[in-house]
């Protein structure tokens, strides 16, 4: 309606921002298209460099999931968060491996036993629907 400011006429200078997105949107999702189509057939996947850089982190990726290990076991959700976030921030001021920090929290030990402390920094658990997704995505392969 903005385009329209006069109410039964209309001349060249009212339609010009029609006739100007539509071939600019599509170039620029043409653009995007070949960018994104060049990015995933030169992409290199390096399974050991992936998993050098997970462990840079000191064990810091799964505090998601033992944050949801938690819950799971009882505690609130602020509570939680409160003991991850405890020693999270100790792993990564003082560089100390974040995996151990948990293990040794009375808090978290009190609701969590040592395997289910393991579970929740287990890499394979986060990946076990990927073969599931890319079989949505892509189809089955023959």
């Amino acid at each position: 309606m903005e385009n329209n400011a006069l109410w039964h006429e209309r001349d060249i200078s009212h339609s010009s921002a029609e006739r100007v997105i539509l071939p600019d949107a599509s170039i620029a999702v043409d653009y995007m298209l070949a960018k994104a189509t060049s990015l995933i057939e030169k992409l290199v996947v390096n399974p050991g460099r992936m998993l050098d850089n997970l462990n840079a982190t000191r064990g810091l990726v799964f505090s998601g999931p033992l944050l949801l290990s938690l819950a799971a076991a009882g505690a609130t959700r602020e509570e939680a968060y409160a003991w991850v976030q405890r020693n999270a921030l100790r792993s990564w001021d003082e560089g100390l491996d974040f995996r151990e920090l948990v293990a040794q929290d009375p808090d978290i030990s009190k609701l969590l036993t040592a395997d289910q402390i393991e579970g929740a920094f287990d890499v394979k658990a986060q990946l076990k629907n990927v073969d599931r997704i890319f079989e949505r995505v892509f189809g089955k392969l023959k």
